[in-house]
Formats: structure tokens, C-alpha cells, sequence
């Protein structure tokens, strides 16, 4: 497949809001009324209920793939792309004040129902076929608060993010919270006899050299636009969707310390109506993305050790995704993002963002799966070759510990200006939706040096 894969009409501009009634029986849906100016007024129809929008919601193909054989890979990889192309332009129509529910909800499920019998066929050529799909092609609508919600009173504390919040698909006032009314709510594993108590930092800088692009090699290979939303890169200067092993091991990289590894992440944008670089582009306002893109003010990647043991070295090339980037949908067994204010940290916040005072930094946390089940760089829903330990610490059994990627990004957010993270277009831009992806593409020697700082209870930048 050529670059030029899996591109999509431009989405509607318009503020998107609409007042839905849903009628899941028989799984038919009704959009019963639309107003493209809905949360002008604070959010409340005339009649004064509160308004809200609506998505589509399908289930995860990708997610229920436990196995893949290799001849099928390449085929399995592009249905599942193009899975995603039908939900976004199915969610664009909607959007764009398309009526009749039921209709488009009919003809999404007839092209997902193709899309997904040629997966079972390219799958069936070589291994068993997964019956079980066929039961995944059917979608729903979802609503979510547009404007007015009772959780919308910590917004009232910064009035103009009362004012500004809202448009464009997300975020909602109701997906804001004030960080001081946050209880603390962090909780750290005591560390055991033998525990591996080092760390190991990249220095890899904030994307200066804007190395950005809507792909995921690692979801989507050789897909562009495989995201539908912007990654900001740092690591690896060469990651697109079209990266190999190969070519991720030739390429340069940010890091002071020779870390080849491909660190990247949703860009967050200012909701500020400015016209970005990528605003008729694949992945920023073609996919419902807009605003100014925020570089973070800081960076850190640090890979730590387990409070119960020694860590083992990652496999070269292993990849990592912690959260998930259609949890708004899917829900939260995959969210995994944090979300708090800096002097506030011990207060973590995973679907909402947090509203900082002055003087204080909007922080994104990724804390990565550190258990490895020892054979594989990768799975075929690129999730169960590894594990978070339990709560004290502990791999499930047959997993390994290795070093934690603990990656944390600082932005300077002015209190009360909206802001939200790219996402999917019909995920709406929600704080839970929030995701980082990794490949580890340390040369052998520099993993070996990180583990020894590790274990040997060092700390090395």
C-alpha cells in the first residue's frame, strides 16, 4: 500500500451538538433534533433540558484479535484501518446534521460486516477462522454531555473555561475539574528485600524539530493517516507508518545518549479557533483536530525498576501502547493516562482534565506495562505480550520484569484557556482517551547499561 492509503474526505467545521434520543431496542437509533448553534447558551435548550452529542459507537475488532498468523498480518492491518475510515466518515455525516439514524447506522454496519468478513478470509487461509467476529460489526449511537452538567461547577471556578469550552465535537465543560478539589489519590508499592531501586533516563528534548504525522506504525503499518489524529515524536527521527525494524535502526535520533527508541504521543492543542499548520490535513482538521498545538515545556523519560525485584532487559524492537485511544467507547479497562497539575501530582486524574491554578503546569503522565511475557515483541492487539504487576508490584505468572517507562510531559496552559488532547473524531476529544506509544529500538549495549543503573539502585541520565 502507497502513502496515499486510507485518506478521507475533510470532516464538517461546524460546532457540533445535537439533542439525540437514543432507542437501542432492536438496535435502531433516532436522532430526534440538531442545532449547529447548541452551546451558545450555556449549553440548555429553550425548554430547558440539557443538550447533548452524539457519536457513533462500534465495537473494537482490533481489541478481540488474540492472534494473527504472520501471512495475514499485512491484510488484517489494512481492514483494520479501514474499519476506522468507516466509523469517521459515518461520525462526519452525523455531524454534519446528516438525519436518519438508523439509516446510517444500517449502511455503516453493511460495509464494516465486508470489511470484516475479508479479515476472517485472510485469517482463514492460514489458521482457524475467528467466528467470533462476525458479531462486531454492528454500531450504536452514544451520548455524551455537550455543555450543562452538574460536574461542570469546577469549570465555574476559571469562568472563561466556562465560556470557552465546547464545539467542534469536545471536549464538554463536564470533562474539566479543578485539581484542587481533588482528593490525593496516589498510592506507591513499598519496596521489598531485592528490589530493583535505580533509574535510567533519555534525554530526547520537546519535539523541537517537529517531527509530527497522523500515523501508528505500530496499530497502523503502512498506513498513512493511520491515527486519525497528530503525534508529536521525539527518539527515533525517522517513525512514520511506513518504519520498519530496519529502517528505525539506521535512522538518527534526539537522544543525547544514542536511545534509538520512537517515543510519540497525541498532540494537545489550545481550543482557541486558530488556524494550525495541519488544518486541512489528514489527522488535525480534516479529522476534527484543530487549534494551536502546544510543544511541552519539558519532557522526561525515565525507565524505572520493581519494588519486588530485579528487571530483566527489554527485547530490541519490543512495542509498547498504554491507554487506549478509543476508551470514550471501548470504556476504561484500557485507559491508563494521567492527567494532574505540577506542586499537585499526587492527584491523578484519568478522565478528566485538570483545571491548574497560576503557577501551575498542566502534566501528562504515562506510567508503562512493565511485565513481559518473555517471547514476544509484539501481540496481535498489541496489548497482551504484556502486563501491568498488581498492586504490590507483582508480574501475573509467566511474565518477566523489565524496566517501566515512566514518560511525563509539562505544559504551560494559562488557567481557565480550553485545551484538549487529539483524538479519533468520534471519540470527541476526551481526556480518558489519552494514550503513548513506544518501540524500543536501544542499541543492546545502552539496554544493558540502563538495567545495570537499575538494578544496581543508580540513578543515570
Amino acid at each position: 500500500m502507497n502513502a496515499k492509503g486510507h485518506k478521507r474526505p475533510r470532516l464538517s467545521s461546524k460546532v457540533i451538538a445535537m439533542v439525540a434520543a437514543l432507542v437501542l431496542g432492536g438496535g435502531g437509533v433516532a436522532v430526534v433534533a440538531g442545532n449547529a448553534n447548541a452551546g451558545q447558551d450555556g449549553g440548555r435548550s429553550p425548554g430547558g433540558a440539557t443538550q447533548v452529542t452524539a457519536t457513533i459507537d462500534c465495537p473494537d475488532v482490533g481489541d478481540r484479535l488474540t492472534s494473527v498468523p504472520g501471512q495475514a498480518r499485512t491484510e488484517v492491518d489494512e481492514s483494520l484501518a479501514e474499519l476506522d475510515v468507516q466509523v469517521a466518515d459515518a461520525y462526519r455525516r452525523l455531524a454534519g446534521g446528516e438525519a436518519g439514524g438508523n439509516a446510517l447506522l444500517g449502511e455503516l454496519q453493511g460495509k464494516r460486516d465486508k470489511t470484516i468478513g475479508r479479515m476472517s478470509d485472510a485469517i482463514a487461509r492460514s489458521a482457524p477462522r475467528p467466528e467470533e467476529l462476525k458479531s462486531l460489526s454492528g454500531c450504536q449511537m452514544k451520548e455524551a454531555a455537550a455543555q450543562d452538567d452538574p460536574a461542570a461547577a469546577a469549570a465555574e471556578d476559571q469562568g472563561s473555561l466556562a465560556r470557552n469550552v465546547g464545539g467542534k465535537g469536545g471536549p464538554a465543560r463536564s470533562d474539566f475539574v479543578a485539581i484542587g478539589k481533588v482528593r490525593p489519590n496516589v498510592r506507591t508499592p513499598g519496596a521489598a528485600a531485592g528490589a530493583s531501586s535505580g533509574s535510567f533516563s533519555s534525554q530526547c528534548g520537546r519535539n523541537e524539530n517537529g517531527h509530527s504525522n497522523p500515523d501508528n506504525v505500530i496499530v497502523a503499518p503502512g498506513v498513512s493517516n493511520g491515527a486519525h489524529h497528530m503525534h508529536d515524536y521525539v527518539g527515533n527521527k525517522s517513525t512514520d507508518g511506513f518504519s520498519t525494524n530496519d529502517s528505525l535502526a539506521a535512522a538518527g535520533t534526539t537522544c543525547s545518549n544514542g536511545d534509538l527508541s520512537s517515543y510519540y504521543w497525541p498532540v494537545l492543542r489550545l481550543r482557541d479557533g486558530k488556524a494550525e499548520k495541519d488544518a486541512k490535513a489528514p489527522g488535525g482538521g480534516q479529522d476534527a483536530n484543530v487549534g494551536t498545538i502546544l510543544r511541552p515545556k519539558q519532557v522526561s523519560i525515565t525507565f524505572k525498576g520493581s519494588p519486588v525485584g530485579k528487571v530483566k532487559a527489554m527485547p530490541r524492537f519490543l512495542r509498547i501502547i498504554t491507554g487506549d485511544a478509543k476508551a470514550f467507547t471501548n470504556g476504561t479497562a484500557n485507559a491508563n493516562a494521567s492527567w494532574s497539575c505540577t506542586g499537585f501530582e499526587n492527584r491523578q486524574l484519568k478522565d478528566k482534565y485538570p483545571i491548574c491554578p497560576k503557577g501551575s503546569d498542566v502534566v501528562r503522565t504515562f506510567t508503562f506495562q512493565s511485565c513481559w511475557d518473555g517471547r514476544n515483541a509484539d501481540s496481535a492487539n498489541h496489548r497482551t505480550h504484556v502486563a501491568f504487576p498488581d498492586r504490590d508490584g507483582r508480574c501475573p505468572k509467566g511474565f518477566t520484569a523489565i524496566p517501566q517507562l515512566v514518560q511525563k510531559l509539562t505544559y504551560g496552559v494559562a488557567p481557565g484557556a480550553r485545551f484538549a488532547v487529539d483524538s479519533f473524531p468520534e471519540q470527541l476529544h476526551k481526556p480518558v482517551t489519552d494514550h503513548d506509544d513506544f518501540i524500543n529500538v536501544m542499541p543492546d549495549k545502552l539496554m544493558a547499561t540502563a538495567v545495570g543503573c537499575i538494578n544496581g539502585g543508580r540513578t543515570c541520565r
